[in-house]
């Protein structure tokens, strides 16, 4: 019995070929405890493991390849879930230092600043922000290492991360 459903054009079944080829290179790029979270068949993991250990840059892409022909084979769809949950987790955690890096900009650049963050985290130890951001102004005028500018940071941090989503609103203001 034929079935009456068109085929995929060539450019369509090259695209996604390629699409499982970039899959498992991302897959070759995790780490061993990633990689051991995602479910994978056996000869689809020992193929990830083989082009890890490869250097040399034909055999690895050759690997890749392979790695693609056996990804024909596999859902892609749960371990493109996996990848995209570990990739969202990655860009919160990139948002959350930088708001905290501006929030320790301000502090460094404007005396407004300070009050501002007070107000808006009253459990933040006002006396102790306010040395290290004298002493990390005074840091940078004599261009001394930055040990009190990575002391602002940790100290902003642990007051930031307890409560990061009450914060952002706060802290998109500014």
């Amino acid at each position: 019995m034929v079935s009456d459903a068109p085929r995929p054009s060539k450019t369509q079944q090259k695209k996604y070929m390629h699409a499982l080829q970039e899959i498992g290179a991302e897959l070759v790029g995790l780490n061993d405890v990633q990689l051991a979270a995602v479910p994978l068949p056996e000869t689809l993991r020992e193929a990830v493991m083989a082009a890890k250990r490869m250097s040399r840059f034909e055999a690895r892409r050759r690997q890749l390849q392979y790695i693609g022909k056996l990804m024909r084979a596999v859902d892609p769809e749960p371990i493109r879930a996996q990848l995209d949950g570990w990739k969202a987790s990655s860009r919160e955690q990139t948002a959350r230092l930088r708001r905290i890096e501006r929030w320790r900009e301000r502090l460094i650049e404007d005396d407004e600043a300070l009050s501002e963050f007070i107000a808006a985290h009253p459990k933040a130890d006002a006396q102790q922000l306010r040395a290290l951001v004298r002493n990390t102004r005074r840091e940078r005028l004599e261009s001394r290492p930055p040990k009190h500018y990575r002391s602002l940071f940790h100290a902003l941090r642990d007051v930031l991360e307890p409560n990061m989503e009450e914060s952002d609103a706060h802290d998109d203001q500014g």
